[in-house]
């Protein structure tokens, strides 16, 4: 396919995107070519702007939690017939090779490429993605609806692998992710505890309609010793909080790729057995596994949609928590 597309193109780390006229790209080997109609705006794409996260190309279209359908294919792209639908995820590209690959743990690929940071993204009306990071969506969902499961919903997902069989689960941070693994979470007979900003009420109503058993402050314990935490704010602060919430072997799960510095803390509060553990990207198994259990829950994606080029908008009100659920830009035909 030849022509233009048009792009919101990032040129350096802080400065505002910009639409552009790119050429449209063409699928390599074993590369799809899609047309993007969705694309969800993730936490981590502010870290890329701001600079936060090292090495991502310059200049960049981001972009991670992609919806699109396949139009073209390069050689040995799989069996993906021209005009399914599909998400492409944050893990856009690994070796196959090194002893995490061979091992099941393509995440912690030595040579891990990410789409949105390291390839262009979805942020444009077409992108081209590795035919193995491709996964076919669950019928019942509209385009901008399956965008943030792309992202929000996998790494939610993979963080509750790390949780257990937490009965008592504390959420940190009730955005993109927490607002649909609540829903996984509930849907396994667990009782979910939500930490929101302190004084956001919004948010605490929020986490209640979904089902939360307590929604309150990060600031504040809850009213139970939780099992598990999940941290899903990009606030070091709150790795000694939630160890003070949870129990005697406890877990407190951070979930994003980028967060402040974790402050000290007495050694009396990790003690008892107490673990804290991150999550790093994901797997195709994670993708496929959540994927099946989406319709099955069923998993509501609640969306604030903003048009492609609205998407320093969607950044801005992403950055000052004014999304409820997700931000995701459309692109229209």
């Amino acid at each position: 396919m030849t022509g233009t597309m048009r792009a919101m193109v990032l040129p350096e780390p802080g400065q505002p995107l910009r639409e552009e006229r790119w050429p449209i790209p063409t699928p390599g080997p074993g590369q799809l070519l899609l047309r993007v109609s969705a694309c969800a705006v993730c936490r981590t794409d502010l870290h890329v702007v701001d600079g936060e996260l090292p090495d991502a190309k310059r200049p960049l279209i981001l972009g991670h939690e992609i919806v699109g359908t396949v139009v073209d294919a390069g050689p040995g792209a799989g069996a993906f017939p021209l005009g399914q639908r599909v998400g492409v995820p944050w893990l856009g590209w690994s070796c196959g090779e090194c002893r995490f690959c061979l091992s099941g743990r393509e995440n912690l690929c030595d040579r891990a490429r990410f789409t949105g940071y390291q390839i262009d993204g979805g942020y444009a009306e077409y992108t081209v993605a590795d035919h193995r990071y491709c996964f076919p969506l669950p019928q019942g969902y509209s385009d901008v609806e399956a965008a943030p499961l792309m992202c929000a919903g996998l790494i939610g997902f993979r963080s509750l692998r790390f949780a257990g069989d937490a009965k008592r689960l504390g959420l940190y941070g009730f955005g993109a992710a927490a607002h649909m693994l609540i829903q996984v979470a509930r849907y396994q007979g667990r009782e979910v505890y939500a930490f929101t900003r302190p004084g956001d009420s919004s948010g605490q109503a929020f986490a209640r309609e979904l089902g939360a058993a307590w929604a309150g402050g990060s600031d504040v314990l809850p009213p139970e010793a939780l099992d598990a935490a999940i941290l899903f704010a990009p606030v070091g602060a709150l790795v000694p909080a939630a160890l003070r919430a949870v129990d005697k072997s406890g877990v407190v799960v951070c979930g994003g790729i980028h967060m402040s510095d974790i402050p000290s803390f007495p050694y009396a509060w990790l003690w008892e057995e107490r673990q804290v553990r991150s999550v790093a990207n994901l797997t195709r198994m994670d993708a496929m596994d959540f994927l099946a259990l989406v319709p099955r829950v069923p998993v509501r994606t609640q969306v604030q949609v903003f048009p492609l080029a609205a998407a320093n908008e969607a950044l801005a009100a992403l950055r000052h928590g004014q999304v409820k659920g997700a931000a995701v830009l459309e692109v229209p035909e």
